[in-house]
């Protein structure tokens, strides 16, 4: 952490105090920091969290999504890039959203940069949460901590040096990734035995893991892919990542910057690849185990201490190099499209990055204290996919030299989003099976389909005179249907290779559809806290304790409640001839309050028993639940990784007395003794199968 932040602020020995030097670094950065850069930024923490995860669960067929990507991506470097570089150079533009006007601060550069700035916060945002995870593991520091070191970091040396201290710390940041996930993948590949040990171990687990080919697409093979494809092509949407293209002077420049950028990033892919793979042998599937942990934990597993702080230090890195690229992305669409007045004014244009930062950081903390707000992952993955789609399409057909005014280029970036928006959530909001999920389509396709179709159809409506493809002609119908024979014949056969090749459903471990469930649970508590307090009547009085109180008790544990078990006597006296016939004693009221994370419980107890607090649906527990999901199950289950940190218990007591005349009676309190648990659960879950009548 301090070697980045010293490089950042190292910068300020080259930089200039101009806004040009701030956000495009004077067009004039090396084609080897700027890919590496761009590699870090890119992948950010996604490829050691989310890509794991998904290798978890795919399998082999994983191979899919890393040619697909790349794919993507290699077209965009090769035209689109230079398309980009060719256009900013031209029109001396510094942000993505100018780029999709005819100038900056046009209406439809004010809207691309709104859901630019949007986005993009909330993406930050989920870096700096990221990389306080990553301390908190590390360091055993607060999560709050970890976003406030971030944001200190992101804005000391983009203060500093404005986009060039990105790059510089991008491209060490991007050194330590690789080594350390080189050195994990040596070690892991060894726990399993080897390119074999991790074969049939995964063949072990299901044969569908060693199947290239997944199980249950819902909408064929070749969609699915597509969808890759264009995921790797939307890296021209995003804006984090097109700023370091601007930086680069020439068009030999940017070749290079590509190569550097594949050599770099093919073998991190690769190296990912076999890591989550390994973690799966390492890990077997369970329904208590979260994918997205394969990497930390198998670095806690395998490594000694020094490698364990190299992994996270990379995960931090990652993170980082995002969060401060975003933040200046945000910067340049402020200053260049939504206040154009700004534009030259580098002091103004300092302090907007600074807000943004702290815009990201007050999310990131507000996530804090939202049950599950600290998981923005759904975010992340609509934001990449949403600004892909926004972007893409519009820079595709300018590319091709078609002018869309601002009404065209308005309305296919709004059919972009509201698809992207449908497709992503809607089947989750009607109770229908996801589209968007591994083995459905990723918003790409529809995202940028309702993008051209907007635009065909406006061409149509608009100005039929002018050719939809710019420049281009359309073909006559026999090259149309030649074409079109080229396309569908290839696709045809690999949709019957699918079929005949892809595993069957009895052999995948994908989750199941809607249908009937029957779930089961075992429930298991921890000891964070016990003790005894007096309280006096009519106070309350409260304890902390903290989740570290367990130890590895509950590493790895599917936390889903806290529960404080109370215990007293009533110690109520009384004196006097009066007191046999007086009114007996009288049991105090006790209660207790249990508080998490904004989460609250009270309850009034009696002795022994427990006041409860629980973020997790425990009633379908021992039941059989219809017409939902497996994921939908899960996510009523599961903790969401809550429990973990400081827990508070409040006591009071109200003192009830009885006696009469000639009898005293002395109650000044209740001594209670207190036993505070965290709550675990391990559960299944088992489809029901339907008999046919």
């Amino acid at each position: 952490m301090l070697l980045f932040a010293g490089v950042g602020l190292a910068s300020i020995r080259v930089k200039k105090d101009t806004t040009d030097d701030y956000l495009v670094a004077g067009r004039g950065m090396h084609p080897a920091l700027a890919a590496l850069s761009a590699v870090s930024t890119w992948n950010s923490g996604y490829m050691f969290i989310g890509a794991i995860g998904f290798t978890y669960i795919m399998g082999y067929n994983i191979i899919w999504m890393a040619i697909a990507s790349t794919l993507g991506q290699l077209v965009a470097w090769m035209w689109l890039y230079k398309f980009i570089q060719e256009e900013g150079h031209a029109r001396n533009v510094r942000s993505l959203s100018s780029l999709v006007a005819e100038k900056a601060g046009a209406p439809e550069a004010k809207l691309a940069a709104v859901l630019s700035v949007l986005f993009l916060s909330i993406y930050a945002a989920a870096q700096l949460t990221s990389g306080g995870k990553a301390l908190l593991v590390m360091m055993g520091w607060p999560e709050l901590v970890g976003i406030l070191i971030g944001f200190v970091l992101v804005v000391a040396y983009c203060y500093a040096g404005g986009i060039r201290a990105s790059i510089w710390t991008d491209a060490i940041q991007s050194c330590v990734m690789i080594v350390g996930s080189l050195i994990l993948c040596w070690i892991a590949l060894g726990e399993v035995g080897g390119f074999s040990g991790m074969n049939s171990g995964l063949e072990s687990q299901d044969p569908a893991l060693t199947n290239i080919m997944p199980p249950d697409l819902m909408f064929g093979v070749s969609m699915w892919a597509f969808a890759f494809f264009l995921g790797g092509l939307a890296v021209a949407g995003q804006p984090q990542v097109v700023s370091r293209v601007m930086t680069l002077g020439s068009d030999k420049d940017r070749k290079q910057a590509m190569v550097w950028f594949f050599v770099w990033q093919t073998p991190f892919i690769i190296l990912m690849t076999f890591v989550g793979l390994s973690s799966r042998v390492v890990f077997p599937d369970s329904s208590n185990f979260d994918p997205e942990l394969g990497l930390p934990m198998l670095a806690m597993d395998t490594m000694p201490a020094i490698g364990v702080g190299m992994i996270l230090a990379s995960i931090f890195a990652a993170t980082m190099s995002t969060a401060d690229s975003q933040v200046l992305a945000c910067t340049a669409a402020i200053t260049d499209d939504i206040k154009p007045d700004w534009r030259e004014d580098h002091k103004t244009t300092k302090k907007v990055t600074l807000v943004v930062a702290a815009f990201a950081t007050a999310i990131s903390v507000g996530g804090l204290y939202i049950p599950g707000g600290d998981s923005v992952f759904k975010l992340v993955v609509l934001a990449v996919y949403g600004l892909g789609s926004i972007f893409v399409p519009l820079l595709i057909i300018r590319w091709m030299g078609y002018k869309p005014d601002t009404t065209h280029s308005i309305v296919m970036m709004t059919s972009a989003f509201a698809t992207v928006l449908l497709w992503s959530m809607l089947p989750a909001i009607m109770g229908w099976k996801s589209v968007a999920g591994a083995d459905g389509i990723f918003p790409s396709v529809p995202g940028m389909g309702a993008a051209f179709i907007a635009h065909f159809i406006m061409n149509w409506r608009r100005t039929p005179s002018v050719s939809s493809l710019g420049r281009y002609n359309w073909p006559d119908k026999k090259k149309i249907g030649t074409f079109a024979a080229v396309i569908i014949i290839p696709l045809a056969g690999l949709e019957a290779t699918y079929l005949a090749t892809a595993p069957n459903t009895s052999s995948s471990t994908n989750l199941g559809g809607v249908g009937d469930y029957s779930v089961t649970g075992t429930y298991s508590y921890h000891e964070i806290g016990d003790g005894s307090q007096y309280v006096n009547d009519g106070d309350t009085v409260n304890l902390m304790v903290n989740s570290d109180a367990a130890g590895n008790e509950i590493s790895g544990k599917n936390i889903v409640g806290v529960r404080a078990t109370l215990t007293f006597t009533d110690d109520e006296t009384q004196t006097g001839v009066g007191c046999g016939i007086a009114q007996p004693e009288q049991d105090d009221d006790v209660s207790g309050k249990m508080m998490h994370d904004g989460l609250e419980e009270t309850s009034p107890t009696l002795s022994g028993e427990s006041v409860t607090l629980e973020w997790h649906n425990s009633s379908i527990i021992g039941t059989t639940v219809s017409n939902m999901s497996e994921s939908d199950i899960m996510m009523m289950l599961d903790g969401m990784g809550m429990g973990f940190g400081e827990h508070s218990l409040d006591i009071s007591v109200m003192v009830n007395t009885g006696g009469g005349a000639l009898c005293t009676t002395t109650d000044e309190g209740e001594e209670v003794a207190y036993t505070i648990e965290l709550i675990s659960l391990e559960y299944s879950i088992e489809m029901v199968e339907v008999e046919s009548e």
